[in-house]
């Protein structure tokens, strides 16, 4: 890992996105974005999207569901022009239920604007069972009714 030197590093890019995340400030959001970003999410290949207006778009709607988001980065680390960053969302949505996500996104990062992403945050999932049974969920195929 090394320290945050000027805004060009790649860690500079996630703290910035950061600030700008929780200061609900649109346009600071997508101007940490190339106009080509590409977004990856391997869990999910079909949410995968390429441009920063899809960047606003998403975000529009994230401000509009939860209107207190605040977000955390927990930590960083730094390879050449990757940064691995881990991740903490929540709030309140309309209903009252809370709003919790956590994970990993892997951001490339060039001239200190995000390129590319790998995207792992999920939301927080309480109960459903201990390790055992996500295993065997995992490695069980499902039996037809």
């Amino acid at each position: 890992m090394r320290r945050v030197r000027n805004d060009d590093e790649p860690a500079a890019l996630v703290h910035r996105l950061e600030r700008a995340t929780n200061a609900h400030d649109l346009d600071a959001i997508v101007a940490c974005f190339a106009s080509e970003y590409r977004n990856e999410t391997p869990s999910h290949p079909a949410r995968g999207f390429t441009g920063r207006e899809q960047v606003r778009a998403n975000w529009v709607q994230i401000f509009a569901a939860i209107p207190d988001l605040s977000v955390e980065v927990l930590r960083t680390a730094v390879e050449d022009n990757a940064v691995w960053s881990e991740w903490v969302h929540h709030g309140t949505r309309p209903d009252g239920s809370a709003h919790l996500m956590c994970g990993v996104v892997i951001f490339g990062v060039e001239s200190g604007l995000a390129t590319w992403a790998r995207f792992y945050l999920e939301p927080v999932e309480h109960g459903g069972g201990g390790v055992a049974d996500a295993v065997r969920r995992q490695v069980a195929p499902e039996r037809a009714s």
